[in-house]
C-alpha cells in the first residue's frame, strides 16, 4: 500500500513562462479535472501542446482525427494537438479468431454475470494486440513531441488518461446494478470483480488509467535526457484516487467512495509513480477529491464527501472566495432549505457505524455491502433533492471549484516535486481557495 502522504503546505508560485511547454498526454473532453491544470499552462503562456485517442467509426478500426475534428479539437485546446490516435486499451481488438473482447460481453446479463465464462487465452491475445498498438503509436508520438519542445524550455507532462469500462452496451445495466443498485436490483461488487467479466474490467483499466502512465514515461526518456542536459525541468503529473481526507466531526479524515473498483488501477498508477521516481524522474500522482462530472454519473454517492469542503472553508479562514461559493450553493437550494441542515446530513451519513467499517486506509480499496450500498444511495438522493434544479445541483458549483484549486496545486507543485504520490485532502483545497 502507497505511504498516506497529504500536502501540507500550499506550493509557491511555479516558475514556467513563455517559451515552456505544457503536455496534455490524453484528450480534452467537457470539463473535468484536466481542464483546471490546461487553465494555469495559459494562464503562465506556456505553450501547449496536446494528444488525441484517435477516433472509430461505428467502433471500426483507430483512426486519426480528420481535419475539421483537429480543428475543434485545437480549438478547445488551445494549442496543437499531435494527431496519432492514442487510444489505449484492448477492447475492440480482435483476436485471431476475429472476435474483441467487447464482442465476447454481448449477451452477458445481470442475473448471470457471476457464472459468466470467457475466453481468457483469446482475451490476452486482443490486450498484446491493443498493448502492441498503443506503443507504436506512442513512439510516435513521442518523437513528434520532441521536434515541438524547443531547446531551453521547461517541460510539464500532464497525464490525464483514465477509465477502461469496455464498451459494450450489455455491460451498463450490470454496472448499473454495481453502483447504483439497492434491494432486489443490488449486485455485490466483490463476486462481480473476481468473475470473468470482471477480471476483463480490470485489465482493461489496468492498461487505460495505469499502465500508459509508465509508458509515456520511457517513451519520452530522449525528450527528458535533452531538457535535463541542458539544466531545465520536466516533470510528470497524474490525476489519482484514493481517497480523501475531509472534515467528519470537526476533524479531517480520511474516507472514500465504496466501491471504488478502478482502484486496484489507481494503485498501480502510483506503483508507476514510485518507480520512475525511484530511477530519478520526477513524476507524481495527486490523488484529489471525486468530483461531479459526466463520466462519474455512474458513481451515485461519490459526490457525498464534497460536501464537507463548505464547513472546511469556514475552518481554514473565511474570505471573498469562500464567501462566494456558499452564497452561490445556498443560491441552487430549494427555498426553505440551508447549507447548514445540507451539511449535517452529510455529516451524519460520513460518520454513520454503517460506514466504520469502510474508514480503513490499508484494505482500500473495498467492495460494497446492501446496507452500506442503500444508506449511500439513499442520502445521495436526499442531498440532490435538495437542490431547486436535479440539473444544476451543489455538488456541481462545488466540483467547478475543486478542479480549478487542484489545477493550481499541481502545477504549482510540479515545478518543484516532493513525492511520487500525494493526497490533495480538503484542508489544502479549503486553504488554496480562501488565500
Amino acid at each position: 500500500m502507497t505511504p498516506y502522504t497529504p500536502l501540507a503546505q500550499l506550493p509557491e508560485a511555479a516558475g514556467y513562462g513563455k517559451g515552456d511547454v505544457f503536455v496534455l498526454f490524453g484528450e480534452l473532453f467537457g470539463r473535468g479535472y484536466a481542464n483546471g491544470i490546461v487553465d494555469e499552462a495559459r494562464k503562465a503562456g506556456m505553450t501547449i501542446i496536446g494528444a488525441t485517442v484517435g477516433r472509430r467509426d461505428n467502433n471500426g478500426p483507430l483512426r486519426p482525427l480528420t481535419p475539421e475534428e483537429l480543428a475543434e479539437a485545437e480549438a478547445n485546446l488551445g494549442g496543437r494537438i499531435i494527431n496519432v490516435p492514442l487510444e489505449a486499451g484492448f477492447d475492440l481488438e480482435p483476436a485471431a479468431d476475429g472476435f474483441t473482447p467487447a464482442d465476447r460481453l454481448k449477451g452477458v446479463k445481470p442475473d448471470t454475470v457471476v457464472e459468466t465464462k470467457l475466453d481468457m487465452a483469446a482475451i490476452e491475445e486482443s490486450r498484446r494486440k491493443g498493448l502492441a498498438r498503443f506503443r507504436e503509436n506512442l513512439a510516435l508520438f513521442a518523437k513528434e513531441l520532441e521536434g515541438l519542445v524547443p531547446a531551453g524550455a521547461n517541460v510539464l507532462v500532464a497525464h490525464t488518461m483514465a477509465g477502461g469500462i469496455p464498451r459494450v452496451r450489455t455491460l451498463m445495466p450490470i454496472l448499473n446494478r454495481v453502483f447504483k443498485g439497492q434491494g432486489d436490483r443490488y449486485l455485490a461488487s466483490e463476486p462481480f470483480w473476481i468473475s470473468d467479466v470482471g477480471q476483463l474490467c480490470s485489465l482493461s483499466f489496468d492498461e487505460v488509467t495505469a499502465d500508459t502512465f509508465g509508458a509515456l514515461i520511457a517513451a519520452t526518456a530522449g525528450l527528458r535526457s535533452r531538457v535535463e542536459g541542458a539544466g531545465r525541468r520536466i516533470s510528470y503529473s497524474a490525476y489519482g484516487y484514493h481517497g480523501c481526507a475531509v472534515l467528519i466531526g470537526g476533524e479531517y479524515r480520511w474516507q472514500s467512495y465504496t466501491p471504488y473498483l478502478q482502484g486496484w488501477a489507481k494503485i498501480r498508477l502510483e506503483e508507476a509513480a514510485t518507480k520512475a521516481w525511484q530511477e530519478g524522474v520526477k513524476a507524481t500522482v495527486y490523488n484529489s477529491p471525486e468530483i461531479q462530472t459526466n463520466s462519474s454519473a455512474l458513481f451515485l454517492g461519490v459526490e457525498i464527501s464534497l460536501y464537507p469542503l463548505l464547513a472546511a472553508l469556514r475552518k481554514e479562514g473565511v474570505g471573498p472566495a469562500a464567501t462566494a461559493i456558499w452564497d452561490a450553493c445556498q443560491g441552487l437550494l430549494k427555498e426553505g432549505e440551508t447549507l447548514e441542515a445540507l451539511l449535517a446530513r452529510a455529516e451524519a451519513y460520513l460518520s454513520s457505524p454503517v460506514l466504520k467499517p469502510f474508514g480503513t486506509y490499508d484494505e482500500w480499496p473495498h467492495h460494497n455491502t446492501a446496507e452500506q450500498a442503500g444508506l449511500m444511495l439513499t442520502v445521495s438522493d436526499e442531498l440532490m433533492a435538495m437542490s431547486a434544479d436535479s440539473k444544476n445541483v451543489v455538488c456541481a458549483e462545488l466540483s467547478k471549484s475543486v478542479f480549478q484549486v487542484v489545477g493550481r496545486l499541481m502545477f504549482d507543485h510540479s515545478w518543484n516535486p516532493q513525492a511520487p504520490v500525494l493526497w490533495l485532502n480538503h484542508d489544502v483545497i479549503a486553504r488554496r481557495l480562501v488565500s
